[in-house]
């Protein structure tokens, strides 16, 4: 049990405004906890250590503005940062930290000059700085935003062509199987679909169909046995599963889906927004070079990932236009979190354990409308996560055929897409990219820019304890709100 001195009443708030503050102790310990003035000396903030730096931990905490008085508690025994403002009072020597109604000139409570910081560079130490976050206005989030649809505006698809590049196009009255490995040799999630009789692209085959497919299989009673997915066509597929696929007019009659696509002269805020609102992973760009549509070419996939990195790039060299990329991810209505303790308003935050089955995981994309889920341990910690585009590692060695969704854990299903010449291990490679609350926004915006991204888990500093998830869509729901 933890015992301290009574409040000493110091603790003069000058407002109801919280802000967010990084406090950080860079002298090791075992097990450190953050206590103050703004927890009424009861409450011990455990403290984290940093990822690859491990005597420095770190926690962020929010304040009223204000004078406050801290301490840290180290293995046991009350500590104070003799290299920050102290003073001597009725709680011995404390810290302290003024947080006046103007962020900015707040000091910095630990910089990367003071001395007993490790010689350990992470991540060029962005966050390594423990000061109150600045808050943003809402003029200037407003003003970000209108740049930001300026640009999208005034630039069309045609700034989303490479100089040269490939894209799979699959035939409608292929076998589903067929498609099945294509998707999974190609290393694609996504194909648009060819009708030759018609002469016209007429839909997208996504990792999400895989997934209807295979839970059908599953279904005691499915009129699509394992023997028809040999046979059965994409187009036969997609006829069976257009209620899904259906539309509602104004006057409440369902109407077959037709393929969102856009043309080359189209705005990116156009692309982006047809992206968004009809909850696609792409969107084909399409060149016909008559006015009935007929000889269509298919130029392009534009995807949320390739406009992001156009927003990247043009503004890189003037980014003080753009007042909201310093701030941190925490600061702004970005993203999913996990509820805190006591919390039940948000969207639920879907993650999973390792040994959860596949059918579970399935089950929860689908129903959750998501495409991935954190697996963790008991801690919470992160494992590895699970995509729609996982799916596709069923097609190698037609492990479909002779697996069960209920029997196969979501471990087993990941170890299928591994090189069977290398052991399988958690977080490896690329798949899990991650991120900190504390990231600033322009940093989460260069990694989700990157093909193949589509989401950043964002975890605890030290132990990847899971505290939300940022999407691309989520970035640009909030850069275009």
């Amino acid at each position: 049990m933890f015992g301290f001195p009574a409040d000493t009443g110091r603790d003069n708030a000058l407002g109801s405004v919280l802000i967010p503050t990084r406090f950080v102790w860079p002298y090791g310990g075992r097990r450190v906890f953050l206590c103050g003035s703004f927890t009424g000396w009861s409450e011990h903030i455990p403290m984290s250590p940093m990822e690859g730096c491990p005597t420095v931990f770190q926690v962020i905490y929010s304040l009223s503005l204000g004078y406050h008085e801290y301490k840290f508690f180290v293995d046991g025994e009350w500590r104070h940062d003799e290299h920050q403002r102290f003073v001597s009072g009725n709680c011995g020597v404390v810290n302290t930290v003024f947080l006046a109604r103007e962020p900015d000139m707040i000091p910095a409570i630990y910089s990367p000059g003071t001395p007993g910081r490790s010689n350990m560079d992470v991540d060029n130490d962005p966050f390594l700085r423990s000061e109150a976050v600045p808050r943003i206005s809402e003029v200037d989030i407003e003003i970000s935003r209108h740049r930001i649809s300026v640009f999208l505006s005034m630039h069309t698809a045609y700034d989303l062509l490479p100089e040269s590049g490939k894209v799979i196009v699959l035939d409608v009255n292929l076998p589903v199987k067929q498609a099945f490995h294509i998707l999974y040799e190609q290393g694609i999630p996504v194909a648009p679909l060819w009708d030759c009789y018609k002469c016209q692209f007429v839909g997208v085959l996504s990792a999400l169909d895989f997934i209807l497919i295979l839970r059908e299989l599953g279904n005691h009673g499915s009129n699509l046995t394992e023997e028809e997915l040999e046979t059965h066509s994409i187009s036969a597929w997609k006829e069976g599963k257009s209620h899904i696929n259906k539309q509602v007019d104004g006057s409440g009659r369902s109407y077959p889906r037709c393929l969102i696509h856009s043309g080359p002269h189209d705005s990116l805020k156009d692309v982006t927004l047809k992206i968004l609102q009809n909850k696609v992973a792409t969107v084909p760009i399409i060149h016909s070079f008559s006015q009935d549509g007929s000889f269509p070419q298919l130029l392009h996939l534009a995807s949320l990932s390739g406009i992001l990195k156009c927003i990247c790039r043009y503004f890189k060299h003037s980014s003080s236009s753009l007042p909201i990329l310093q701030q941190p991810i925490c600061s702004l209505p970005l993203g999913t979190w996990v509820p805190k303790i006591g919390e039940s308003n948000g969207r639920p935050f879907a993650m999973l354990r390792s040994n959860a089955s596949l059918n579970a995981a399935l089950s929860l994309l689908v129903q959750a409308e998501v495409s991935s889920i954190p697996i963790v341990d008991d801690d919470d910690s992160l494992l590895d996560i699970y995509c729609r585009s996982d799916i596709t590692a069923l097609a190698k060695d037609r492990a479909y055929a002779q697996v069960c969704l209920e029997e196969l854990s979501i471990h087993q299903a990941l170890q299928l897409g591994q090189d069977s010449s290398s052991p399988y291990g958690f977080v490896s490679g690329q798949r899990c990219q991650m991120c900190l609350r504390s990231d600033p926004l322009h940093k989460v915006m260069e990694r989700l820019a990157n093909p193949g991204v589509r989401r950043l888990v964002i975890v605890e500093a030290g132990s990847k304890r899971v505290e939300g998830i940022v999407s691309l869509s989520d970035v640009f729901r909030f850069l275009l709100s």
